[in-house]
């Protein structure tokens, strides 16, 4: 210790400035740390250290995260939203996200319930269908209060089809509409003639050919698939070539029987060939068929859902079952089309952030090292991306393996209790809707989803295992 005497004095300050001014006004060198505790407020602080000590929670966690692990998602059959979504009425209408009012929506929602509106029938024109959805006579409702999830706006209105995915191993079904492609489409906020004549033809002969083809082939186990195009280059969310590929693959011996007009299953093949995320509504209804088992388990910090509506960030945790706890919609950091930058960009929505929730695209972007070609950084980043999400997350799923991480699992279950202590917050990535309505999609790229979220949680979480 005496030889410590004869050194120049190093100090390092951690947190209160207060203890580093006087020490720098008599002449002492000073380096200061911006240190925080875990939360940034007493209260939210105080939560995660007894969160963090209480072996309810750890229980909890184990049957959580144990019920996400052991389900087994099929795709077996497509169904109208209004005869197969439990609760859905006329005159209603599903968006992404959390709940919120048609005063408080984004461009890119508004412009995708304009179209479903023209779609529906309901009215004959944009402006018609304006002053409709500002009446009142139609409810919005989020698509995770029905079972169901939507990418980007995630609209889903009564005549839709749907996809229906059920857990073999605990009997829940979940629903997501069909993919229409990239560029200008409803989920993005276009509702022009193009879109709808789509739409419409997805409703009257892709549905029914997907349908029979289904009815012929039995059900498809999605897991499995998943895991292959996860060693084929997917993420399972912005990257869903594979994965379509596989899906296509599966069906067309049983589309082939079914006895569907030759011309429709050409239409079939070349709409399908050409549309590299027609697989990500399916994987988005697979990964809450996964999830939902685990809501509902009181204690559990275990995130159930994460989803956006272009104005907040909501996220669900386990051990407070339907409750939201929402933060503003962060901007998303990534690469443009042609013509357009950031200044064009609507903020970060959609419900296929239940991807990252259930532990791929995002969190299992090291199998996707491609991905940087449409969403921005390089490949040491999607790697990294990866890496981090271990630190705020429960544990891996070894169904979902990496070949670029020496096949370890992809980490999954997102623990509030880890966010909030850490700091690292859940990477998503994602499309880009233009701001204004009826123009649609401008780019791709990552964002993250806000603290106040997690913030919010924790405490609550907290109050009720007192």
């Amino acid at each position: 210790m005496s030889a410590l005497f004869g050194k120049p004095i190093a100090i390092v300050n951690i947190g209160l400035d207060a203890f580093a001014d006087p020490l720098q006004a008599a002449g002492a060198p000073v380096v200061r740390t911006d240190w925080r505790p875990p939360g940034g407020e007493p209260n939210v602080a105080r939560a995660v250290a007894s969160l963090l000590g209480d072996p309810r929670v750890a229980a909890a966690n184990q049957k959580a995260f144990g019920l996400y692990l052991e389900a087994a998602p099929v795709l077996e059959g497509i169904g109208i939203a209004r005869e197969t979504l439990p609760g859905m009425r006329d005159r209603m209408i599903l968006h992404a996200g959390p709940p919120i009012a048609w005063e408080r929506m984004c461009g890119p929602m508004r412009g995708g319930i304009v179209g479903a509106i023209l779609l529906e029938g309901w009215t004959t024109d944009a402006e018609r269908a304006l002053a409709l959805a500002a009446s009142g006579e139609i409810t919005f409702e989020p698509c995770h209060h029905y079972d169901a999830v939507g990418p980007m706006a995630g609209i889903i209105s009564p005549s839709m089809p749907v996809w229906i995915v059920r857990n073999t191993v605990h009997g829940n079904r979940t629903f997501s509409n069909m993919n229409e492609g990239l560029g200008k489409v409803l989920r993005m906020g276009a509702n022009s003639m193009e879109v709808l004549d789509r739409l419409r033809w997805m409703r009257n002969t892709l549905a029914p050919a997907m349908e029979k083809a289904l009815a012929k082939g039995g059900a498809i186990e999605l897991k499995p698939l998943m895991a292959r195009a996860l060693h084929m280059g997917d993420e399972v969310h912005n990257r869903n070539v594979a994965a379509s590929s596989l899906l296509l693959k599966r069906i067309t011996p049983a589309l082939l029987r079914s006895g569907v007009a030759a011309e429709d299953i050409a239409q079939v093949f070349d709409f399908v060939n050409g549309n590299d995320h027609f697989f990500i509504n399916v994987g988005m209804a697979a990964c809450k068929a996964m999830l939902d088992p685990a809501r509902g388990v009181p204690g559990s910090s275990m995130v159930t859902v994460m989803a956006r509506n272009g104005v907040e960030f909501g996220i669900r945790v386990s051990g407070t079952g339907d409750t939201w706890f929402t933060g503003p919609a962060r901007p998303v950091d990534g690469l443009f089309f042609t013509g357009f930058t950031k200044a064009d960009a609507a903020g970060d929505i959609g419900d296929s952030a239940i991807t990252e929730t259930a532990g791929v695209g995002g969190f299992a972007m090291a199998a996707a090292p491609a991905i940087v070609q449409f969403v921005g950084g390089t490949p040491a980043s999607a790697i990294d991306n990866t890496l981090r999400m271990g630190h705020i997350t429960l544990g891996r799923n070894n169904a979902f393996t990496l070949p670029q991480l020496d096949f370890a699992g992809s980490p999954a279950g997102i623990d509030i209790r880890k966010v909030v202590d850490t700091g690292i917050l859940p990477v998503v990535n994602t499309g880009i809707a233009h701001k204004e309505p009826g123009i649609g999609q401008v780019g791709a790229g990552v964002t993250s989803a806000p603290m106040e979220c997690f913030q919010k949680a924790v405490p609550a979480l907290a109050a009720s295992l007192q």
